[in-house]
Formats: structure tokens, C-alpha cells, sequence
């Protein structure tokens, strides 16, 4: 059905552009092609009939892309079609294949083959459209000179006039050729459903023009968009095409609309709203917004365009901070600001801002009412609104008491009252002077513990210096023997000593190896001024012969955290050169080992029998510039109660039952 030529001579893109239609006259179709090529349309519509694809007997012509434009069908002047203009490009595909077997086949086949390659190449191509309550079919036959049949080649187009479609349909286009050689092409379009209309910029003016024909009359209507459906006028006239409208870039906004109609019964009118995702027309929206309030409970917002939008209450402190969400909110009847992605623009009036005098050192309560009549209290801070009471560490918490108190004495201002809630004003200059006394006293009780600090670690750092470090070696014979040692350890830390041992470093072992710790805690000990304490069982007496070259190997039966095997190789050098004296000191177990079993060259340091010698140990441990233990006759007794009940389990016989393993352990 024809349709005014004035809906077809306009349309709008996403980006509005001004395009000019091409115009054919008369109702026939019509088929052309390329030079060089000769096309013929066959009459009516053929059966759509895709058919299976076949062997290529040689070369043939196949479509390789697929091209739609719109244009107009006019069967008068004002008075045309929509049509959809189709244009085929085409190729040679496949060649001519050489006989198999040239001797059989003889001269006869050359003649026949010669004419093949210089006939001229056929071929009907095959269009099918389909749109919404239409689908047609046309036949083309398509010719192609010898001289240009090339496979691979593209040859030429073909192009058909036309598929008439309707305003805002999507059609479908086929191609292919019968019988078909390969895949048909397809394309799809959505036409154009709107008037076209071209937006221009220059300055601070904004031109709407409006390419309408010539001496075609029509109405223009420019209007606000309500959310409620609902049109609100602006501007509007009669006017003649084509017409060029001048508006200032503020009047843009996001529900200003254009509606147009042709001057006569009973119009179709066609809307436009173009400025709908344009980010200048959000920020005019915003500028142009105004809130007012009217009372405690109510306000009106004054904006172009009804939007989605919220309306809160916020506080700001003087500082200038930005304004933050008061909680609860107002009524979700109210309005806010939603502005997608574009610039948030939030309208905010100081209410006020002089009613109630100079600004004071207040606390804002905001106060919720429950489900259950029950009300909460919350101190608006930087920080957030703190609920009172509270154990927070902010200001509000500290006065939490003294606010509710306040607040349930009237003393408190009362700003808004709504169904969810109320705010109130609660002076607190009254809290100041007290609040500085406790910050005062604060100070100097911080500053008593830092001197009381200061002198305790100065008392620590003169004990310290008088503490002497011990390094404790032995040979780790077997669990009972080391359990042995731990115990000496432990007494001797509770003297006025800094014991090391393997036994309590087993993961710093680990990670340096036995002999890069033992290097260390030896070297850090003898700077120190401290002692190295060789304890000799019968496994650390046969290690130290093998190492003298002077009994028969030991038995390697110790554990991966044995230091003593790797400390020999830096204690020798010290015995050898004459630099034991004031370094070590030995000493064996009674019971385990006599002191006449100690190899000679370890006789040049102090060598004792525990516990009967503890007296003289320890005062050889004591040194002479190092803090005293006290009585050595107490600190005898303490270490030697330490001892005595491991040692004795050193000769306890094992329970009967027990595995070799642990027999061999306790022996």
C-alpha cells in the first residue's frame, strides 16, 4: 500500500543524517548489470526451491557478496513505495578439467573440448526475499563472455530492482544459483521506522533541520516527554519544507521531543525524541532543577523531565566535607538523582542554614522508630552514625551517656520529625573543658610510663651486660643422654647465664647446617667473653680419639643435629695452639664417664665431674667480671636437684617388655 511521500523522504539513524532517497518510476521490476555482461529477468515469481549442492561440471558463475539499499517506487509525484534495491556480485569458480588418459581419448575430444573453452559462460541466479507477511522469489539469467571466464575472477554484478518492504520491517535476502555450486549468501536488514532529521552544532545553537520536499505543508510540534505518557507543549507551528529550527544548547533535554504530521485529514503522526541518551541534555536537565521546601514534612523538586530520582536528607560538617546520606531515609515516595553513566549532578539546599543562629559545636542524634514502637539512637560522625550507646572509641561514644541523658531532659533541639524517624541537635560545649582535662591527664599519665619504660630498660641493659653467655657441646649419645643435658640447660639459665644449646635450635640447625651454627654461636660466645662448656660422655671421648688419630673410628649412630662432630674441627685448633685457658671448660657425668677417660690435650681447660664438682663449675662459669650467682654453695644445690633425678634414670634398668630400640636407648 502506497504511503505518504513525506513519511518516506525523512528518517532518523543513530547518528542523524540528512539522506536523500533514490527515486524509480513505475510499478515493474527490472534487472541490470555491469558492462560487459548481458542479464535477463524472467517474468513472474518462481517457486523457492533451494535444492542440494553439486559438483561444479567446470567453470560456473557463483554470487560472492551481497548488497541492499533503499529506494523509492513511485507510482505519482507525492505518492511512493518503500523498496529494497538488491546487488549481486559475481564469480568464475572452478576450470575446465584435462582428459585422463590423453591417448585414448584421441583428437576427436580436442575439437569438442576447444569449443567448450571458447563458448561464453551461463548461469541463473536465484533471489529470495522474505519479510514479514512477504516472501518472493525472482529468476535472473546472467551471460559472461569467453574472454573473461578465469577462475577465481570476479566478473561483474547484477542488480535488481526492486522488493518493496514496509516502514520498520526486518527482511531477508538469498542468493544462489540453480543448480547450486556452493553455500547461498544471506543478509538481513532492519529498515528505518522514523522520520530523518539532522542535528547540527555551531556554538551555543543547536539547528534541527528537517528535510521535508518542497511545498509539502506539515505540523511541527515540539514537546517535554512526562513519564506518566502525558504530553507537555513548548513549542509549535504550521510550516512549509524544508525548515531549519534554531535552539539554544540549554534547551536541550533528555524528554524534549519532536512531533511531526502532514497538513490533512486525519495525519499519521510520527514522533521523535533525539536528545534521550545525549549527555549536554542530563547536565541542562540538572541545571535547571530546583528544590524547595515547603515544611518539616514535605518539598517540591522543579525539573524539565520527569526522571527516576530520590530525595534525602544529609548533613555536612563545617568543615565543608561532602553532604552524607542521613539514616533512615525519607519516604521512597520522594525524588533522586539517577543519571546512569553521565556526570552525577546532586542537588543539595542548606535548610537551615539561618534559623538556627552561628554554627555550634553540636552532635546530630538521628533517631529510628522500630516495628515495635522501640526507638534507636545513632551520633552522626565523619566516620559514620554511631549507636548509642556505644563502646567506639569516637567522641560520640565518650558522651553517649551524657547525650541520652541530655536528649531525655529537653536539652536537646529537635530539627525534623518524620513517620521513620526524627533528628536532633545536642549541644556539647559544656563536655569541652572536661574533655581537655582528660586529655591532659592522658598525656602525663603516658608520659610517667614512658619513663618508667625508659629506666626499666636501662636496669635491663646494665644486668644484661653482665650476664655471660655459655655454649653447651656435647655428643648426643643416645635419648637419656640428651635429656641429661637439656636439664643442665635449664638449671643453668636460671642463673645469671645466656645458655645456648643445640637442643633448643634444632630449626636454625636445620636450615645452616651443623657446622655453619656451631661456627656462629661459637664465634658470637667468644666475643662476648663467654665460655664454651665441652661435655664429655663416652660417645664425645671416642669421636675426639678418631679425630687424634688415636683409637679406632666411632660409631656413627648420631643424629642429623649432632654439633659436636662438626665443632671439633674448631675447638682442636684452640687446644692445639694453647688458647683453651679462660675459653672452655669441661666437665662429664658421674657415674658415665671418669675424668682420667678425657683425653689429655682437653685436661689444659678446667674439668669437673657433675654433680660432686658443681661448686668449682660454676664458679668457673661465673668468670671473673661477670654478675655473681650469689651463695655458690645455693646455686650448687639448685642445679644438682635439677640433675640428680635424671641422672639416676641414666642407671635405672628398662622395664621388661620394651623394644630393643628403647633398651638400646636407655643404656
Amino acid at each position: 500500500m502506497p504511503v505518504p511521500w513525506f513519511l518516506l523522504s525523512l528518517a532518523l539513524g543513530r547518528n542523524p543524517a540528512v539522506i536523500s532517497l533514490e527515486r524509480i518510476v513505475g510499478p515493474q521490476d527490472a534487472a541490470r548489470c555491469s558492462p560487459g555482461l548481458s542479464c535477463h529477468l524472467w517474468d513472474g515469481d518462481m517457486l523457492c526451491l533451494l535444492g542440494s549442492i553439486e559438483a561444479a561440471p567446470g567453470p560456473v558463475l557463483v554470487p560472492t557478496h551481497l548488497q541492499a539499499e533503499l529506494v523509492l517506487r513511485c507510482h505519482q509525484e507525492t505518492s511512493c513505495d518503500l523498496c529494497v534495491r538488491v546487488t549481486v556480485q559475481l564469480a568464475v569458480h572452478g576450470h575446465w578439467e584435462e582428459p585422463e588418459d590423453e591417448e585414448k581419448s584421441g583428437e576427436a575430444a580436442e575439437p569438442e573440448l576447444k569449443e567448450l573453452r571458447n563458448a561464453s559462460l551461463q548461469a541463473q541466479v536465484v533471489l529470495s526475499f522474505q519479510a514479514y507477511s512477504t516472501a518472493r522469489c525472482v529468476l535472473l539469467e546472467v551471460q559472461v563472455p569467453a574472454a573473461r571466464v578465469q577462475s577465481g575472477q570476479a566478473v561483474g554484478s547484477l542488480v535488481f530492482d526492486c522488493f518493496e518492504a514496509a516502514l520498520g520491517a526486518e527482511v531477508r535476502i538469498w542468493s544462489y544459483t540453480q543448480p547450486r555450486y556452493q553455500k547461498e549468501l544471506n543478509l538481513m536488514q532492519q529498515l528505518p521506522v522514523l522520520p530523518w532529521l539532522n542535528v547540527s552544532t555551531d556554538g551555543d545553537s543547536v539547528h534541527l533541520v528537517l528535510n521535508v520536499s518542497e511545498e509539502q505543508h506539515f505540523g511541527l510540534l515540539l514537546y517535554w516527554n512526562q513519564v506518566q505518557g502525558s504530553l507537555k507543549p513548548w513549542w509549535h507551528r504550521n510550516l512549509t519544507g524544508p525548515q531549519t529550527i534554531t535552539l539554544n544548547q540549554t534547551d536541550l533535554v533528555p524528554c524534549l521531543c519532536i512531533q511531526m504530521w502532514p497538513l490533512e485529514p486525519d495525519p499519521v503522526r510520527t514522533s521523535i525524541c533525539p536528545f534521550k541518551e545525549d549527555p549536554q541534555a542530563h547536565r541542562n536537565v540538572w541545571r535547571a532543577a530546583r528544590v524547595q521546601l515547603l515544611s518539616t514534612k514535605s518539598w517540591r523538586l522543579d525539573m524539565p523531565c520527569s526522571l527516576p530520582a530520590e530525595v534525602m536528607l544529609c548533613w555536612q560538617s563545617p568543615g565543608g566535607d561532602p553532604c552524607q546520606p542521613l539514616m533512615p531515609p525519607l519516604s521512597p515516595e520522594n525524588v533522586t538523582v539517577n543519571v546512569r553513566s553521565w556526570e552525577k549532578v546532586q542537588l543539595q539546599e542548606c535548610l537551615w542554614s539561618d534559623s538556627l543562629g552561628p554554627l555550634k559545636d553540636d552532635v546530630l542524634l538521628v533517631e529510628t522508630q522500630g516495628s515495635q514502637h522501640n526507638r534507636s539512637l545513632c551520633a552522626l560522625e565523619p566516620t559514620g552514625c554511631t549507636p548509642l550507646p556505644s563502646r567506639a572509641t569516637t567522641r560520640a561514644a565518650h558522651l553517649g551517656e551524657q547525650l541520652l541523658e541530655d536528649l531525655q531532659s529537653g536539652q536537646c533541639l529537635k530539627l525534623w520529625n518524620g513517620d521513620l524517624g526524627a533528628l536532633w541537635a545536642c549541644p556539647v560545649d559544656k563536655y569541652v573543658h572536661r574533655r581537655w582535662a582528660l586529655v591532659w591527664l592522658a598525656c602525663l599519665l603516658l608520659a610517667a610510663v614512658l619513663l618508667f619504660l625508659l629506666l626499666l630498660r636501662k636496669d635491663r641493659g646494665k644486668a644484661a651486660a653482665g650476664v655471660r653467655a655459655a655454649l653447651l657441646l656435647y655428643s648426643a649419645d643416645n635419648t637419656a643422654f640428651e635429656s641429661l643435658v637439656g636439664s643442665l640447660a635449664t638449671a643453668l639459665s636460671r642463673l645469671p647465664l645466656r645458655v645456648a644449646v643445640d637442643l633448643w635450635s634444632r630449626r636454625e640447625l636445620s636450615a645452616q647446617g651443623p657446622l655453619a651454627w656451631l661456627h656462629a654461636q661459637r664465634r658470637q660466645t667468644l666475643q662476648e667473653r663467654g665460655v664454651v662448656v665441652l661435655l664429655f660422655s663416652p660417645g664425645a671421648v671416642a669421636l675426639c680419639r678418631e679425630w687424634l688419630q688415636d683409637g679406632p673410628p666411632a660409631p656413627r649412630a648420631h643424629g642429623p643435629h649432632d654439633a659436636f662432630a662438626a665443632s671439633l674441627s674448631c675447638v682442636l685448633p684452640d687446644f692445639l695452639q694453647g688458647r683453651a685457658s679462660g675459653r672452655y671448660v669441661g666437665a662429664c657425668f658421674d657415674g658415665l664417664l671418669a675424668l682420667d677417660a678425657v683425653p689429655s690435650l682437653f685436661r689444659a681447660a678446667p674439668l669437673f665431674s657433675l654433680p660432686s664438682q658443681l661448686r668449682g663449675f660454676l664458679s668457673a662459669l661465673q668468670g671473673p667480671c661477670a654478675a655473681r650467682f650469689g651463695r655458690l654453695e645455693d646455686s650448687a644445690e639448685q642445679v644438682a636437684r635439677a640433675l640428680q633425678p635424671v641422672l639416676d634414670s641414666c642407671f635405672r634398668p628398662p622395664p621388661r617388655g620394651l623394644g630393643p630400640e628403647l633398651e638400646a636407648g636407655l643404656e
